[in-house]
């Protein structure tokens, strides 16, 4: 790797020093040694946009940007800037302006050249660490923007550091920073550059040894770049440019497909608006791209036209010429300096002015026509303007009496304005002071004094009054005391009139209050007897009600020991019928099963006799049980449920 870096190195050298010489060869060979009038031709690269966009591109499209730069300055800044100083009023016409771009490539620290030299520097440089500083430096910058905001696929496929973005005039370009540290490095080691200064071709040590002294000085911190270098080559050339008069011609590309008489509208389109030149033909269309100063289009014709108007001034020469000729007022203006033309009219012009003689002379009747009425339409406006000028001498010493007299007014209205204001002021008070004394007749004492103080308030503004009136140079200061005085005044015997009135107004409050509570107390007292009676009443009320309650509360109690008597009566009656009921039961149960014994007794005997037996058959009067005596027998209704029993029993037997 080493090793190919150093032949690149090499080559790249010899192919530089041999370039130089040829320059320099050719420059010796002119045969003047200073030029001071020459024709040079630029031809530069147009704007790459590849693929894979590296070093060289890089260098190449910030060579255009400049040059874009220069063809903005010089055809649309410098041309619109002369349109404002000539006074020709043509519309503004905007363009973009790529100073920003151009700043964030070769700025100082923060350019991309100079973060370039310095990674060079570095003891171990890296393309990842040099990309890092690139947005790191600049990330809020418009112009650059990370690999991934492309709009082609490849190079959104770049990891952000390993390239960056510039947005161009021209359109984005993704450069890929891999190679740049490399191709920024043109300097030899100095072992080779031993080994060419020992050649044996007398050329190579010829072109090697011109750069000699400033290689032995260079050194890994002040090496000159390769960016450097076409910087400062970039510069130089630009300087020229800017010292010379410029042409331009704009190549465009009709199509991709490289095929005769093809043009593709959309990219021819692109190509027009990326350049510029829209905004050129838009200024082109409103201004005036041909112009001639005034001395030198009289100088140039001076020669065709008699002694007479030969002495004209240039720009009513020029003035007095293009009305004779009869052109069209929009097809030229005037500037401070020079005539502008609209495009091709120039031209029209001049092969007017070079025609035959006959035709000339008809012109210069013409020019001495349109002078004698530019004369008399000069003299006619004279006498106009003197007229409106004695007019307005006139109308000027009218308004001077309206000012005078109004100026009279302001001063009067100024020295006199504040007494009457006083005045006015001061008489409103006397209705103040009637005020007070009206409030003050609701007293019932200290009415009297009150008069007195109301008759001395009087006197003091009538006082007042008669001093404003007389004193013609009072101040308004002065004026002001006397009124603040009075105001005070008033304001104190107001307070004094309106304290006693409370004063009084309270006293009243308090004699009603008193009489209030002393009505209040009575009524207090009356509502608790009232209360009292009332309370008395309805304890009586309560305690007849209690009474009344306590009888009917034993009557209760007799009836309930009675029927409670009655019901005992009748359970021991009930209970008495029970038992006998149940006696008789008992008895009857008894006859039952002593006739069954019997009549099994029988059936057995029968059964070895061989005898019959009658069937056994319980009467039923002999079982019937009074109904009443059953209905109240013992709540377990035994005897009812063995009557049943035994009818089963016997019948079963049966």
């Amino acid at each position: 790797g080493e090793a190919s870096n150093a032949r690149d190195a090499l080559a790249k050298s010899l192919y530089t020093r041999l370039f130089d010489y040829i320059v320099m060869r050719i420059n010796q060979s002119i045969p003047f040694s200073e030029s001071r009038y020459y024709i040079g031709v630029l031809d530069i690269a147009g704007f790459e946009y590849f693929t894979v966009n590296s070093f060289e591109q890089f260098c190449i499209n910030y060579c255009n940007e400049k040059l874009q730069q220069f063809f903005n300055q010089r055809i649309l800044k410098d041309e619109q800037e002369l349109y404002v100083k000539e006074g020709l009023g043509v519309k503004n016409v905007s363009f973009v302006d790529n100073q920003d771009c151009i700043d964030l490539i070769e700025s100082k620290q923060t350019g991309i050249f100079s973060l370039l030299d310095e990674e060079s520097k570095l003891p171990k440089p890296n393309y990842q660490h040099f990309t890092d500083q690139i947005f790191h430096n600049n990330g809020q910058h418009f112009r650059i923007a990370l690999p991934r905001k492309s709009k082609l696929k490849e190079h959104r496929e770049i990891r952000d550091h390993d390239g960056f973005l510039i947005r161009h005039f021209a359109g984005a370009v993704c450069y890929q920073t891999k190679h740049f540290i490399e191709k920024n490095n043109d300097a030899l080691h100095a072992s080779l550059e031993a080994i060419v200064q020992e050649c044996k071709n007398p050329f190579i040590c010829e072109i090697f040894m011109t750069g000699e002294e400033s290689s032995q000085k260079q050194g890994k911190l002040n090496f000159i770049s390769v960016g450097s270098k076409f910087k400062k080559q970039l510069s130089e050339l630009m300087l020229k440019l800017r010292s010379t008069g410029t042409n331009f011609i704009r190549c465009i590309k009709p199509n991709v497909k490289m095929i005769a008489h093809l043009f593709e509208s959309p990219s021819v389109m692109s190509q027009l608006q990326c350049a510029g030149m829209t905004s050129v033909l838009e200024l082109m269309q409103q201004g005036f791209p041909s112009r001639a100063p005034f001395s030198e289009l009289y100088s140039m014709y001076k020669q065709f036209l008699p002694p007479n108007l030969a002495r004209l001034d240039p720009r009513l020469f020029c003035k007095a010429l293009f009305k004779a000729l009869g052109l069209d007022d929009n097809d030229f203006q005037f500037g401070m300096t020079k005539v502008f033309f609209r495009p091709g009219k120039f031209a029209e012009f001049d092969q007017m002015m070079r025609a035959d003689p006959e035709n000339l002379r008809v012109l210069i009747e013409k020019v001495k026509k349109w002078l004698i009425c530019s004369r008399w339409r000069k003299a006619q406006w004279c006498a106009l303007e003197v007229i409106k000028l004695k007019n307005k001498i006139i109308y000027r010493r009218e308004a001077l009496v309206c000012i005078q007299k109004n100026l009279r007014m302001s001063l009067a209205m100024r020295q006199h304005r504040p007494r009457y204001q006083g005045l006015r002021s001061i008489n409103m008070l006397g209705s103040q002071v009637d005020k007070i004394l009206e409030m003050g007749g609701n007293l019932k004492g200290g009415r009297s004094v009150l008069e007195q103080s109301i008759d001395t308030l009087k006197q003091n503004i009538d006082k007042a009054v008669n001093t404003i009136k007389t004193c013609e140079k009072i101040k308004k200061s002065e004026i002001d005391k006397i009124y603040k005085s009075l105001v005070d005044q008033i304001n104190k015997e107001l307070v004094g009139v309106k304290r006693k009135i409370e004063q009084e107004r309270i006293a009243e409050e308090q004699e009603k209050l008193r009489k209030l509570q002393q009505e209040m107390e009575e009524e207090k007292k009356r509502k608790h007897e009232e209360e009292m009676l009332r309370r008395r009443m309805e304890e009586d009320k309560v305690l007849k009600q209690e009474m009344e309650k306590q009888r009917k509360m034993e009557e209760e109690e007799e009836r309930r020991l009675e029927r409670e008597e009655r019901d005992k009566n009748q359970a021991e009656a009930l209970q008495k019928q029970l038992e006998e009921a149940n006696s008789r039961y008992a008895a009857l149960q008894q006859q039952i099963e002593q006739e069954r014994r019997d009549h099994e007794l029988a059936l057995r005997l029968a059964a070895e006799s061989g005898g019959a037996v009658e069937d056994l058959v319980i009467k039923t009067q002999r079982l019937s049980i009074d109904q009443g005596s059953l209905g109240r027998g013992s709540p377990d209704g035994e005897p009812a449920v063995n009557g049943v029993v035994g009818s089963q029993a016997g019948k079963k037997t049966t």
